[in-house]
């Protein structure tokens, strides 16, 4: 049960039993995401149990459930788009309206699976997809549908700036679409990390990286991915995003803090922000596909797994950031 980053306690609950249309999983793996640890964006609903990187495995179906049995090995999506509201039909399916059931916290032994999700979010596992695995389906959708809505393609120089978990997919993700690719971050492991996973020219945030950039590419970015929170970052994209561009904003800083667009320069060169939250169904299918045919690699981004009674250190191992990628927290381990 998560209070805040400070306060993550273990708590005992009754283990629910499926109604009609329900399921009972036990959750098998559950990625911490770098968004679980953003305090101004989770404490709203404090307390609350996190986790919606699930790998699960059936335990027990409700009434009517007939497509699934004990046993079968799942991913399920967070939430549902209804395919039926303005948003949904323009394709905004993260903005959908209708919204009403959500995965409940995957940091837990068991979850009750609604209805809804049952019927409309539920992906099975192919043979060759871990439970580990399973955790990256949905930050990697994630990243489809960014990558998609900037118009990336073949040919292009994409700048990725921060290499963390989410920026190394978005390298992996650029170069399968045969970009040529920059990335940059303050840590050097992660700088290693990111030559090892395609990047053309890995480049330290605290240098010039503008400079970096025209030395390397002889040009400004077709796309520039602000994969970190950084408000040095949104400065680094606006002076490398070149004429005709676009600005991908992944990530954002705190609401707290102040942003400052040059859309006078960004109107005579149409530039393009682009900001995408969370994914769409189709974006799913494509992140499991490109997972289970090993087009982009996720075991090595793998750093910590840990038992359910730590997940607090594995929140304070995200938020220090110096040492850990992808940590996983495993529900059915002591």
């Amino acid at each position: 049960m998560w209070y805040n980053n400070n306060d993550i306690r273990l708590e005992e609950a009754p283990t629910p039993s499926p109604g009609p249309g329900e399921m009972l999983v036990k959750v098998m793996a559950c990625g911490i995401c770098g968004s679980d640890v953003v305090e101004w964006y989770r404490l709203p609903r404090a307390p609350l149990v996190q986790g919606h990187e699930a790998g699960v495995e059936v335990v027990e179906t409700g009434a009517g459930v007939s497509q699934f049995k004990k046993g079968d090995r799942l991913f399920i999506a967070p939430k549902v788009p209804c395919h039926k509201c303005i948003y949904c039909l323009k394709g905004h399916y993260p903005q959908c309206s209708a919204i009403k059931d959500r995965l409940p916290g995957g940091f837990a032994e068991y979850i009750l699976v609604p209805k809804e999700l049952v019927a409309n979010g539920v992906y099975r596992l192919p043979d060759n997809v871990s439970y580990e695995q399973a955790t990256f389906i949905e930050p990697l959708a994630c990243v489809v549908r960014a990558q998609r809505l900037a118009s990336i393609e073949a040919g292009q120089t994409v700048l990725i700036l921060g290499a963390g978990m989410s920026g190394l997919l978005h390298i992996q993700l650029a170069k399968h679409k045969q970009c040529k690719v920059m990335a940059t971050d303050a840590n050097k492991r992660r700088l290693e990390l990111a030559r090892n996973f395609g990047a053309d020219h890995a480049a330290d945030a605290a240098a010039d990286v503008p400079e970096q950039l025209l030395r390397f590419n002889g040009r400004k970015a077709d796309a520039v991915i602000v994969a970190t929170s950084a408000l040095s970052a949104l400065k680094q994209a606006w002076e490398t995003v070149d004429m005709g561009g676009v600005v991908v904003l992944f990530s954002v800083p705190g609401p707290d803090k102040e942003v400052v667009v040059p859309i006078n320069d960004f109107w005579r060169k149409e530039i393009r922000i682009c900001t995408s939250y969370y994914c769409g169904p189709q974006d799913i299918e494509e992140a499991l596909d490109l997972i289970e045919n090993r087009i982009i690699k996720v075991d090595d981004l793998i750093t910590h797994r840990l038992p359910l009674k730590d997940a607090g250190r594995g929140f304070r191992l995200l938020l220090a950031g110096d040492e850990s990628l992808k940590v996983i927290i495993k529900p059915q381990e002591k």
